[in-house]
């Protein structure tokens, strides 16, 4: 059977999308045109990849089974016919997935992006949000580009310190660690705190170091991201104690004081990991190269 290799791409587009319209989009062609592709690809595997349940359209369980190795497919592919053009950024279409801690979005998106638009107009990124699980993504192709405080221990990920940060507390304006008084880590201690924690942990490493100095402090919740904390924070005596430079911008926009964290801690490192498989990758070297910019423009660093 002769197979054409225009099906792996399209194949590739349908699972990544989850959709006729959205791999049609990604691919620039029609919708007709993708309609049809996905009947030859139904044709040659025998299996219906998409089938539509209202109205969307969910992968069969042999399609979830091969995305992974189809996205590594079309790569090896790539790398093969053509390994020695040089990128051309003004015409470069690719969609990059990132999957960066919320607060680092915030901080460092905008300016990433920013930067794309103006070196390659036709690159396209999709932030999307961490999970609360350790998830094999980047082992897998489905993301490009993680940042976060996490070093990955795989031997087949790459992971580059572009920066480090400090905790901090955030509280309410007129919060009474802010008036009379030093603040020590005794009256920070004597506070309830609030943690964040997309695996709804109530402890951290702020517990350990309390300890050490023979002290404890009572968490009476947990949010998943920054910005949930800070609503709790907003409208009561409850303490955060998150990185400085992912917090500054989003805890002024809410009226929430910063104030430096009692305790010796060491600083919290920014990672930024990606598969070996993209090493040699220059479209993807150029996008790690922005990012780093962005990550320690914006503090990260």
């Amino acid at each position: 059977m002769q197979l054409d290799l225009n099906l792996l791409t399209a194949l590739d587009a349908l699972l990544e999308e989850g959709s006729v319209a959205g791999a049609a989009a990604r691919l620039h062609v029609t919708a007709p045109a993708m309609s049809r592709s996905l009947g030859r690809i139904r044709h040659t595997t025998g299996d219906q990849i998409l089938v539509r349940t209202g109205r969307t359209m969910t992968p069969t369980p042999y399609a979830i089974a091969v995305r992974a190795q189809v996205h590594e497919l079309l790569h090896q592919v790539q790398g093969v016919l053509a390994p020695s053009r040089e990128l051309d950024l003004a015409t470069l279409e690719r969609t990059f997935t990132l999957r960066w801690h919320d607060s680092l979005v915030a901080l460092s998106g905008p300016a990433l992006l920013a930067s794309v638009r103006e070196q390659a107009p036709g690159v396209r990124l999709r932030f999307v949000a961490e999970s609360s699980v350790d998830t094999p993504e980047l082992r897998r192709g489905e993301v490009d580009l993680e940042a976060n405080a996490n070093r990955p221990a795989a031997p087949d990920i790459r992971a580059e310190n572009v920066g480090e940060t400090r905790l901090v507390i955030v509280v309410r304006r007129e919060h009474p660690l802010t008036l009379d008084g030093a603040l020590t880590a005794q009256r920070y201690a004597a506070a309830e705190h609030v943690t964040v924690s997309r695996r709804g942990n109530l402890a951290n490493a702020l517990d350990d170091a309390l300890a050490r100095v023979g002290l404890s402090r009572r968490v009476v919740a947990t949010a998943p991201t920054e910005a949930a904390a800070f609503a709790f924070a907003r409208d009561s005596d409850l303490v955060i104690s998150v990185p400085e430079a992912t917090t500054r911008s989003l805890a002024a926009g809410l009226g929430l004081v910063v104030l430096p964290l009692p305790l010796e801690l060491p600083s919290a490192p920014v990672y930024l990991s990606w598969h070996q498989r993209y090493d040699t990758d220059t479209a993807h070297a150029w996008l790690r190269g922005l990012a780093r910019d962005a990550l320690a423009l914006c503090g990260g660093s």
